[in-house]
């Protein structure tokens, strides 16, 4: 069985072939059904698991989302969940800001220490916010329980504009302004091209408790543009590691990031397909209990 256990000279990593795959499923499975790829909690496994300590660290979180997302988006497609007019302003917005957030990640936080209070900071607001949310509203039946008696849980674009979007979802309208999902998206750009998840997993808890949109209606547009943003943070930084003279890794370990793909993607389909059977509060929960869990760790390092 030694031939199972492999060697990855990028990331100077050591492990079981399918242990990645494996623990990628698991978390995808859960976490995608709140539109976050499983990144999030991918990165300190790496980190912290599996000694993967380098800047490149963050680069093959990306490639991770690259390979896992796409089942995931298929599935929310299929069941016409994907709300367009949301998705596109989460695109163009988190885009820029991973490509400044990478750079950032090797000029300004090579520091293992730092990043991880840097990250946990931001984690914890989320997170704490969220619960908030979570805890004080009432339960939500999932949306296919509401789908038997109402026939109706597709998102339908009533009304689109520069300045405002109106859909319905089941018997309710929702609204909310590009502009400033636009501006939210770029600032949860810089802090996922940082950390390396594509900033799916910030975006979606921010446009349910800030903007009160359902999470049903947000994981497909969230997991969209952690795609969109992951490709184009995998391929800058491969660009940086060919370009720059340092001792630290930079470019993502391919193979390594393509193991956690392979797992991701099947988890995430399976997530993204049992998500209508789930109550809303309880999938708000798996995100809160996972932005909470990686927040506190991280800060708790620092300050060893």
């Amino acid at each position: 069985m030694d031939f199972l256990y492999v060697h990855f000279p990028t990331s100077g990593v050591d492990t079981w072939v399918f242990f990645p795959p494996l623990i990628a499923f698991c978390v995808s499975f859960l976490t995608s059904m709140g539109g976050v790829s499983g990144a999030l909690l991918l990165l300190p496994f790496q980190v912290s698991v599996l000694g993967y300590t380098s800047p490149s660290v963050s680069a093959t979180n990306h490639v991770f989302n690259v390979i896992a997302i796409p089942s995931g988006v298929y599935r929310y497609l299929r069941e016409g969940r994907m709300v367009w007019p949301l998705t596109w302003p989460v695109i163009f917005g988190t885009l820029p800001g991973v490509f400044i957030g990478a750079w950032m990640r090797i000029a300004c936080l090579p520091d293992l220490k730092n990043f991880k209070l840097f990250v946990g900071a931001v984690l914890f607001l989320i997170g704490f916010r969220l619960a908030l949310e979570t805890f004080a509203g009432r339960g939500e039946k999932a949306i296919a329980q509401k789908g038997k008696k109402t026939g109706r849980i597709l998102v339908t674009v009533i009304r689109q504009s520069l300045k405002r979007v109106e859909y319905n979802f089941g018997e309710r309208a929702y609204s909310f302004g590009p502009p400033g999902v636009f501006f939210v998206s770029f600032l949860v750009g810089l802090v996922g091209g940082i950390y390396g998840i594509g900033g799916g997993a910030m975006v979606a808890p921010i446009f349910v408790t800030i903007f009160k949109m359902p999470i049903y209606t947000v994981a497909g547009a969230a997991l969209m543009g952690s795609f969109v943003t992951s490709l184009a943070g995998a391929v800058f930084f491969q660009i940086l590691g060919w370009s720059l003279s340092s001792p630290l890794a930079v470019a993502p370990d391919w193979m390594l990031g393509a193991l956690f793909g392979i797992g991701g993607a099947f988890g995430m389909y399976g997530g993204a397909r049992m998500q209508k059977y789930v109550p809303g509060r309880a999938i708000r929960a798996i995100l809160t209990g996972c932005l909470l869990f990686v927040a506190i760790k991280y800060m708790a390092d620092f300050l060893r």
